[in-house]
């Protein structure tokens, strides 16, 4: 009895969240009412006050588990790549394409950064972490040039989450994205050392920019 009661339990909590993402993604937060989404889950409001607090909670708990779904995916990318200066960069490359998926669009990157404030302490340390482990190794296998891997950390991360909110929150998207994406690729090959006997399978992009190319990138 005790099982099946737990297994119910999450069987609630886990519908609550399904139709959370789809009504949130649909409506949006604050069109969302409480009355509205519980009717569709086909649950009642003390459900969602027992395992979420309020809609605030619930939608907590929503974007956890979309960060969570994203972080896989990113780790994925970055795994699969032929070799560690490829998978950062498409790792970096995929998360602002991920800025205009409808649930990160509108819930991670809109909802969340309005209603909580951005990410939880705990996932922006987890993507912290994530990142400088990436960098160091970079560092380690001589790709790129050594510095405080913390404080790179600390751009690339800050400079990542900025552009997908400025890309998420465009009516141009695309042309948003094209833009982050052009910008990144100049940072990121700022950071290789080129011609190195230790990086004979990187490719190097010969892109040439002018000034004015480069100024109208960083300050559009």
């Amino acid at each position: 009895m005790v099982r099946r009661t737990r297994a119910e339990t999450e069987e609630t909590r886990a519908m609550l969240l399904t139709t959370a993402r789809k009504v949130f993604t649909e409506r949006g937060f604050a069109d969302t009412s409480m009355d509205e989404l519980t009717a569709q889950a086909n649950l009642t409001r003390g459900a969602l006050y027992h395992h979420f607090g309020d809609k605030k909670g619930l939608l907590a708990a929503v974007v956890e588990q979309i960060d969570a779904e994203t972080d896989a995916r990113l780790r994925v990318i970055s795994e699969s790549a032929q070799d560690p200066w490829e998978g950062f960069n498409n790792r970096c490359r995929a998360y602002l394409e991920m800025a205009l998926e409808p649930e990160m669009q509108r819930i991670v990157l809109r909802d969340a950064k309005a209603v909580l404030g951005g990410p939880s302490p705990d996932s922006r340390r987890h993507c912290l972490n994530t990142m400088q482990q990436l960098i160091e190794n970079l560092m380690q296998r001589e790709l790129v040039v050594k510095t405080d891997p913390a404080v790179l950390t600390a751009l690339i991360y800050g400079g990542l989450a900025e552009a997908a909110v400025w890309i998420a929150q465009a009516e141009d998207g695309q042309g948003r994205l094209k833009q982050a994406k052009d910008t990144l690729q100049l940072l990121l090959q700022g950071l290789l050392i080129r011609h190195s006997p230790t990086t004979p399978n990187i490719v190097h992009r010969e892109d040439s920019y002018s000034d004015t190319d480069i100024s109208v990138l960083l300050l559009t």
